[in-house]
This record gives structure tokens, sequence and C-alpha cells, in this order.
């Protein structure tokens, strides 16, 4: 069978590769560049690949098409192979045909990341083998390929749902649904909405769907689309109490852990819950919570200069993340903010900014946006350009006992190229400054 993969980056050549050690006849095409370590690979398989273009007449010579998450459904290439009737795939839906492993998939607009990534180390602190991938590290067809396993723990953004068919989680989690990436769906949040819903759609009784129980877009669609599976539903908005109950009975001290604040305590729950499920002992839990590295760019704690605690929160892209970031701080706040705004609504963080920002720096291209709306707050407010010029202000408005806090709000494209460079300087701005304080 001929397949085509369109895009050539983790997911394209992580299909590529399973695709070739099942003996498919394999083409990779990517209209843009290729980074040399996937051309490397894909050379040493011997898969042909094109980049700078896609070759319709190859294309359309094949039986299925992989298509990667970052290319929208409305382009016209897409929009003429569906004309055509050739079934359009994610890679999460094609390797999900070759593993009998069981299927952790994790989505939400916010926390995946962190979520799938305390599941998994829980499962490992506990002996369990478990591999991590899907929308973070390898994808989910590489890992069938160079390292398989009895579990797989996957973080799945909306656009690879949007390909899926058949794809069958034994576990899915949903963590909440607020307004991000519209843009694909029309600017429309029922549609976005009914996209996180489609990891439950071919799940099974036995299996376990995991809900916020306090996301209004959930209770509202669940109203009209009950699932087969078996519903867990977890409550939201978890007490600030270093104590975590389970369903179960147990308790799970947070106190030396990295987690902060009322969503990371959700989300700990919800990795915890999925632990105890797969059978995870509950001391080897509590030694994995207290071993837990977060994500970089996640509420990261840089550096503490001059009683002046400095966190990277790069990745809070969207105003909902920025709302968990401002609600975990019990200090006053510097607040770095701003970058390409995607639309955003600030009236619900308008009253965590009133109660705990009392400085400024705004950190974008174009800041009129936040003048706008910040400025009635009357709160010392600064503009700039680079993340060191946002450091170094920061630290000139903040006082011992504050925290310094990068949450952006908003994309990076104006002045980084994406948001782990944003944190990346940012980091390194503060660990020169504690280097060489003033």
């Amino acid at each position: 069978m001929k397949i085509a993969i369109l895009g050539a980056g983790e997911s394209g050549v992580g299909a590529a590769l399973l695709a070739k050690k099942l003996d498919y006849d394999v083409f990779v095409s990517d209209r843009g560049s290729i980074k040399d370590t996937y051309k490397k690979e894909l050379n040493a398989q011997e898969i042909p690949f094109e980049e700078g273009q896609h070759s319709e007449n190859k294309i359309f010579e094949a039986a299925e098409i992989i298509k990667s998450p970052g290319i929208p459904d409305h382009v016209p290439l897409i929009q003429a192979l569906h004309e055509k009737g050739l079934p359009v795939i994610s890679e999460i839906e094609f390797a999900s045909r070759y593993t009998q492993a069981k299927v952790i998939a994790i989505t939400g607009s916010n926390g995946k990341t962190t979520t799938t990534k305390l599941t998994h180390h829980l499962l490992r602190s506990s002996g369990l083998s478990a591999a991590l991938g899907g929308n973070i590290g390898h994808s989910f067809a590489r890992l069938l390929v160079e390292a398989p396993s009895e579990l797989y723990v996957l973080e799945l953004s909306s656009f690879q749902l949007d390909g899926i068919v058949s794809f069958r989680p034994n576990i899915a989690v949903l963590l909440n649904i607020t307004p991000d990436h519209l843009d694909r769906y029309d600017y429309q949040m029922a549609k976005y909405v009914a996209s996180k819903f489609r990891i439950t759609m071919n799940q099974r009784p036995e299996d376990q769907f995991l809900i916020n129980d306090e996301d209004p877009e959930m209770a509202a669609y669940l109203e009209g689309h009950p699932p087969l599976a078996n519903i867990w539903r977890i409550p939201g908005e978890q007490p600030l109490a270093v104590d975590l109950r389970m369903s179960t009975g147990e308790v799970f001290d947070l106190r030396a852990t990295v987690l902060r604040g009322r969503h990371n305590y959700f989300n700990a729950r919800c990795a915890i819950e999925i632990a105890l499920q797969l059978g995870a002992d509950p001391a080897a839990i509590q030694r994995g919570l207290e071993t837990f590295v977060n994500e970089p760019h996640r509420l990261e704690e840089v550096a503490t200069i001059k009683e002046v605690t400095y966190i990277n929160d790069s990745k809070a892209t969207n105003v909902e993340a920025v709302y968990h970031a401002l609600q975990a701080m019990d200090r006053p706040l510097v607040w770095v903010v701003g970058g390409q705004d995607k639309g955003n609504d600030y009236s619900a963080i308008m009253p965590l900014v009133e109660e705990k920002v009392r400085a400024m720096v705004c950190l974008g291209a174009d800041n009129e946006k936040l003048k706008t709306v910040f400025g009635p707050l009357h709160r010392p407010m600064i503009e700039s350009r680079t993340a060191a010029d946002a450091v170094a202000q920061a630290a000139a408005l903040a006082e011992a006992g504050d925290v310094v806090l990068l949450s952006p709000a908003c994309a990076s494209f104006d002045l980084f190229n994406n948001y782990a460079e944003r944190g990346d300087l940012f980091r390194a701005a503060v660990l020169e400054l504690k280097a060489n304080p003033s």
C-alpha cells in the first residue's frame, strides 16, 4: 500500500519510520524545509522525500495520507484530497492501529503537558513500564518503532484529535476547555469543544474518561453527547491544601513538590488517580511527586536574588494559563506580560491583577492594548523589547519579598521564535543578574 505523509516534523518522520518498518511504500512531502536531523533519518531508512513543494501527482497516488497536525484542514491540497475520497488521518490514528498496549491520552486547553509528564513520572516511579510522547517528546509512531512499551502516556492536541478515526484510549483525560486556536475552528467555540471531545469518541463502557467536573464547556457538551466510557468526575477547584485526598481514601502530601496553585493540584489529582487505577503503589507515588521536575517555562522557579524570586512561565500564552499562574502566587508581583495578542479578553484576570500585581513590564512589539486595559489600575508600567531589558526593568521595580513573574498571556512571535526562546532568554538574563548583581 502506498502512503503519503505531509509534513516532515516529528510526527511525520515518526509515521514514516513506522510505515517503513511495516513495509509500506512511503513518500514524505514537506512544503517547507526539513531539519537536517530528520533528513538524515529518512535517508538512512531509504525513505523518499521532498521539501519546498508538494508534488500532487505523487501524493494523489497514495491510498492513504498522514497529515501533520500543523496543516489546517482548509488548505487547498487537503480539500482536494477529501474531494477525491482519499482518507487523510493523523499520525496518532496511524500508530494506534499497530499496538495492543494500554494508552492514556491527555488533552485540554491548559495543563496537559504537566499532567502528561507527571502521570508518566508517577507510573515509572512505581516500576511500571510506560513511554511518554504524542504532542511532547517523541511521536507515538516513533515510540512504537524505537521504544515499545506496555503502556503509552500521550499528550494530544485538538489538531491531532481532528485526524483520528478509530483511535481508542483506555484512559482519556480532558482537563479543561477555554478559547484557544479558534482560528482553526472558524472562530466557533462549539467546534473547538467538539474537537476536544473526540478523545472519547471511540471509547467503550470498560474505558475510563476523566473530566473536570466544574468546567462549564464540558458540562454543556456532555448534556447532549453522553460518552460510552465510564466517567470520573474530578473537582476542578482543588483546595489550596498541602494534603490531597483521593477518591480511594489515600492522602498525598504536596509540600515537598514543585507543584503550585489549585490548577496544579487538580493536575496532580488526575495523575495520581490514573496511577492508582493502574496499580501503582501509594508510597511510590508519593516519592514520584517529590522527585517530579516540571516542564521548563511552566511556573519554573529560576532564582532568588536579593529576596526577589524570578519565575519563568513563558508557556502561558493565553489568558486562562495566566489566571492560574496569578492564582498560584501568594506574594506581591512584578508581572512581565505581552507579546503577540491573540484577541485576548483580560476581564477574567482583572480582579487577580488588581489584587496581586503592583507593577508591570510589557514585553512586546506593540503594548497599546495592555496599556489601555491595565492603565486604569494605575500600576507602574514599563515597556521593553528584549528579555534582558525586561528582567533589568523588573529588578528595578521589585522589592524584597516580591516575585517577578514572566507569564505573557500572548504568543511570542513578535519578538521571539517561540515561547521557549522567550523563556530561555528570560532565564539567562536572570542567571546573569544573579552572577553579577548590581
